[in-house]
């Protein structure tokens, strides 16, 4: 690639793109995108800090690509219709797929950490970026979210962090199977369970990618994830469990609105570690990233002592601002699992829950359908209401088979308080409408920054 250092990101907004784009642009390549949302004039911000960075964005029409010399880099959620591709073939350019490339950049650096799981992927990789950072590793950083402790004036959408050390760590897709393009030195994997692939694709996918690993640290606490590490070298093996029997452990828990300590326990030294991000979920995350350190030749301490400054992610229970006794957070929470973790955290303390979700596509609803309502059915607790509005829908075409309404209806049969209210804006303005003095409200859902958005404006609305 060295004599083909021109890169034209379709899509360039996206929450995988926009850090690829950076470690490029840092790199020394030439790099230009163009972004739906950019059309659309949504989120201004974030095009202006690419174009801050050097990176020209163009409207999605076809007029950016220009030479066969490029080379385009879309997702796969692209369509081959979208003006930019059709001009790509045209033009003959070379074609990637985001994973293609970022794969090929990870796969040729010194120190691989790649970081799997169905949830917990964004926070282990930005842990384990942070405990470099703090022992002046000066890490190279490929995130799928912000990264609180990176942001800065020059850098509010701190999801990549470009360093010239040796590591280069990753959160890998299993999403669209691109998981077997990277081969790491050190695999973390911290669970598995239903999201976008069916339990026998992933557990072949996870089984694949630690067994390359040099060390893989693996989470045993997982049931899941414990079948696959059985199946694994135990001489490459690094198990961990959250009060459960593992190489490390964390025992003792003590939880607090937005924190949580736990006693670190290795080889029968304990230490005790307070974390800045709360729940039980947060802990084995921690736990993930502190075996990764260490697997990279971090002193099991000193990880442990860095990782407690670790400020936490952008939309992962993030306390947006309270106002009249109502709490309003932002959660990326988009899978069964993930929303358990999160309503698990929020109960361990008194208030009412009034929650919106807005599904992050209609092919996932189809999915996970089943074990959505189950979750939702077992985990709501009587006083506490959910909300959906319709899937977020950002172009293209779609099967609408399953609704954010047939969610509603049977979680509903349950007895649990569900309502489907179509229009986003009017599910947000009525829980800001029914909520009262010692109220959470969260927002839930992938795939639209948006939300955050949305958020600020609820917390405005409660003080008007």
């Amino acid at each position: 690639m060295a004599n083909r250092k021109s890169c034209f990101f379709v899509g360039i907004g996206g929450s995988g793109m926009m850090p690829l784009s950076l470690i490029l642009a840092k790199r020394g390549y030439r790099v230009a995108g163009s972004d739906r949302s950019l059309d659309q004039a949504r989120l201004p911000a974030k095009f202006e800090a690419l174009e801050r960075r050097g990176i020209r964005l163009f409207p999605q029409d076809g007029s950016g690509i220009t030479s066969p010399n490029q080379i385009v880099i879309a997702s796969t959620a692209v369509e081959e219709t979208v003006p930019d591709m059709v001009a790509a073939t045209r033009m003959g350019a070379e074609r990637m797929s985001r994973a293609e490339m970022l794969s090929r950049l990870f796969n040729e650096s010194t120190m691989r950490i790649g970081v799997a799981g169905t949830s917990g992927k964004s926070t282990v990789t930005g842990m384990i970026g942070w405990i470099l950072h703090a022992v002046g590793r000066d890490p190279t950083v490929m995130n799928g979210a912000v990264m609180k402790n990176f942001v800065a004036p020059d850098a509010p959408f701190a999801s990549a962090l470009v360093g010239e050390g040796d590591a280069f760590v990753s959160e890998v897709d299993e999403s669209d199977g691109s998981i077997a393009l990277y081969s790491p030195d050190v695999a973390v994997l911290n669970n598995v369970s239903l999201d976008h692939k069916s339990l026998e694709e992933l557990r072949r996918l996870f089984g694949d990618f630690a067994a390359k690993a040099k060390t893989a640290v693996v989470n045993v606490g997982d049931a899941e994830t414990a079948a696959l590490a059985a199946g694994l070298n135990r001489e490459n093996l690094f198990t961990f469990a959250v009060e459960g029997e593992a190489d490390m452990v964390a025992e003792n828990l003590s939880p607090e609105p937005f924190a949580i300590g736990f006693d670190l326990v290795t080889g029968g030294e304990c230490r005790r570690v307070r974390l800045a991000v709360p729940g039980r979920h947060n802990v084995a995350n921690a736990l993930a990233a502190i075996g990764a350190a260490m697997a990279a030749g971090i002193p099991r301490d000193i990880a442990a002592e860095a990782v407690q400054g670790f400020a936490g992610l952008k939309r992962r229970f993030e306390l947006v601002g309270e106002a009249n006794g109502v709490a309003i957070i932002d959660d990326f929470g988009h899978n069964p699992d993930k929303i358990a973790a999160t309503l698990d955290t929020l109960h361990e303390f008194p208030g009412r829950l009034l929650l919106m979700f807005q599904p992050h596509g209609y092919g996932p609803l189809k999915v996970m359908r089943r074990e959505l309502v189950e979750m939702f059915a077992k985990k709501l607790k009587r006083e506490d209401q959910l909300v959906l509005p319709d899937p977020v829908y950002q172009g293209g075409t779609v099967a609408r088979e399953v609704t954010s309404a047939d969610i509603v209806a049977d979680i509903a049969a349950t007895d649990a308080d569900a309502r489907y209210i179509p229009d986003r804006d009017s599910a947000a303005a009525h829980l800001v409408a029914t909520a009262r003095p010692g109220d959470r409200i969260v927002l839930m859902g992938a795939r639209d920054d948006t939300l955050s958005q949305l958020a600020a404006r609820m917390l405005d609305d409660l003080t008007s």
